[in-house]
């Protein structure tokens, strides 16, 4: 390994580092993860941002070049301030997240770090279309499903970030009864619409458990989750004319025919030919697909 990048993911649960090299391997031990939450203060994630980063860079493989520091994040973002707006963390709005970790970092290696931020929906699309599910789309949607909604596009190999960075937000979008998209899918939401029905559990987890169990109303919370995603998925596949959709996520494990469960409503409500030809399938990395995105900023 010659060259690497400080990866840093920051969400509405988590904010997670590590070393991933140029071939977006992550580098063994590297990694870390510090709890967010609605909690999260300006303050809490300086000393997140210290934590994770010390722990990475503490890895540093001997004779590896440390190219620079990619950060993805909840957003709204700010890419010309470098600001984060995140809807999941109110008291954190505002906070100079790219000063933050440019900041530590640069400390920690004794030399100015390179640095770039973006929304954490254009990091995961940019890691997919790398070495994901999307390598070969001409054009592609990767989005999470978990606490929150999110994605980002790349067309012709190149990631979109838009106007401001945020291209791909569709967690905002507006769906039935004026709610969010994010308000009717997520985890978190699709819990809580389960217990305004009578069932007695609390997490996305405990979601997927009791629908393997045959309990109708997490059935009917997770497809219901699924139909509003394949419904927000065809308008965008018919607006930016899409032919490959990659779904990573917690909440998008909460079935094994979750995929396929999007894929149904995205057909059935496309509203042309081309659109409901867009192919939803599973993320390609996982849970390391928002740290390789980060580190793409930089090695990509």
């Amino acid at each position: 390994m010659t060259r690497c990048a400080l990866a840093v993911d920051v969400g509405g649960t988590k904010m997670e580092a590590a070393l991933v090299g140029d071939d977006g391997v992550l580098v063994k031990g590297s990694r870390s993860r510090r709890e967010t939450g609605r909690a999260a203060t300006r303050a809490s994630l300086d000393d997140a941002v210290a934590e994770v980063a010390a722990h990475a860079l503490a890895r540093l493989p001997a004779g590896a070049d440390l190219a620079g520091v990619g950060i993805g994040s909840a957003g709204p973002v700010d890419r010309q301030t470098g600001k984060i707006f995140p809807v999941n963390m109110p008291q954190a709005r505002g906070y100079r997240l790219a000063d933050a970790v440019r900041t530590i970092a640069s400390g920690i290696v004794g030399h100015e770090v390179r640095t770039v931020f973006g929304h954490d929906g254009g990091a995961l699309a940019l890691a997919e279309s790398w070495l994901g599910a999307t390598r070969d789309a001409r054009a592609s949607l990767s989005i999470v499903v978990s606490t929150g909604v999110g994605g980002g596009f790349v067309i012709d190999g190149q990631y979109v970030p838009g106007a401001s960075g945020n291209a791909g937000h569709l967690g905002q979008m507006r769906r039935e009864g004026g709610l969010t998209l994010e308000e009717i899918a997520s985890g978190p939401a699709s819990a809580a619409w389960a217990r305004s029905q009578g069932w007695t559990g609390s997490t996305g987890e405990d979601l997927a458990r009791s629908a393997a169990s045959g309990d109708a109303i997490a059935r009917a919370a997770i497809e219901r989750s699924a139909k509003a995603v394949g419904e927000a998925l065809a308008d965008a596949a018919t607006l930016v004319d899409l032919d490959l959709i990659a779904i990573g996520g917690g909440f998008s494990r909460v079935s094994v025919d979750y995929i396929d469960l999007v894929q149904r409503a995205l057909t059935a409500s496309a509203a042309h030919d081309y659109s409901r030809a867009a192919r939803v399938v599973r993320s390609g990395l996982g849970d390391e697909g928002p740290l390789i995105g980060a580190a793409a900023f930089i090695l990509r």
